[in-house]
């Protein structure tokens, strides 16, 4: 594998951002790991961190490097600061950088990359699982699997509780009554996508049982398979922390349908 730490500058957040990338590499002779190439263009996970990392989070707290090692697969792990993926009530446009100008800046810098649906894929934890959800329902063209743990998932929830203060919130994602309906409402959303006719992307969910975020993910999973979603949920003993993460991130890179 080869660890790209890149810093560039994003024409739609107005300012120099960063993120790393493992791309695949075969190799020969290396102690007690192998590394393999993709046979054609090379498929993409977004990985998202949550609300108090950054783009080092993923190979700090977990072993990605090497998980992915002898999989073909590159791997972009990009900062979103505290922006929840979104184009900010009050700030930067997240959403529009992390959907539309991060893929187009990454397929520009590695030519190998894959550009097609079926080869791109999202996956995160807490914010970064809404981060993730929201790039399957919002931009499924783009988007063909993604997974989520750990997801905050009710945005109008979120701006009604404690966490960081409804201040906060608002520079988010706009007043608290205004989020229903909005295109940062995922249950939304996902009613717009099904009723579009656009592809629906794969999904695959985890949280702890004894995770403060549960009753968003039981909530969330029950709206998607109403409506007829592909999804995968499991849910097992465990609160919101890193060792479960670490965990399942291991068993999404088995779930991604990849080309054999």
């Amino acid at each position: 594998m080869a660890l790209m730490q890149v810093s560039y500058f994003s024409n739609v957040l107005g300012m120099e951002t960063s993120m790393n990338v493992i791309l695949p590499q075969k190799t020969v002779g290396r102690i007690g790991m192998e590394g393999k190439t993709a046979s054609g263009k090379i498929p993409t996970l977004y990985l998202l961190h949550g609300m108090s990392d950054d783009h080092t989070t993923w190979l700090r707290r977990t072993s990605i490097e090497r998980y992915v090692a002898n999989m073909g697969i590159a791997v972009v792990m990009p900062t979103t600061h505290l922006g929840w993926y979104t184009d900010m009530a009050e700030g930067n446009r997240y959403w529009t950088h992390i959907s539309e100008e991060l893929p187009e800046i990454c397929r520009s810098f590695f030519k190998d990359l894959s550009d097609k649906r079926e080869d791109t894929f999202a996956a995160g934890l807490s914010m970064g699982g809404y981060g993730a959800m929201k790039l399957g329902l919002r931009a499924s063209e783009t988007f063909g699997a993604i997974a989520a743990f750990s997801g905050g998932f009710d945005a109008t929830a979120l701006s009604m509780g404690d966490l960081r203060g409804a201040a906060f919130w608002k520079t988010v994602f706009g007043p608290a009554d205004q989020i229903d309906g909005s295109d940062n409402d995922l249950f939304a959303l996902a009613e717009k996508l099904k009723a579009s006719g656009k592809p629906m992307p794969k999904i695959y969910m985890w949280c702890g049982t004894e995770d403060f975020l549960y009753k968003q993910n039981i909530k969330m999973r029950d709206h998607l398979k109403k409506l007829g979603y592909d999804v995968t949920y499991e849910e097992s003993p465990g609160d919101h922390q890193w060792k479960y993460w670490d965990q399942k991130i291991q068993t999404v890179l088995e779930w991604l349908p990849l080309k054999k």
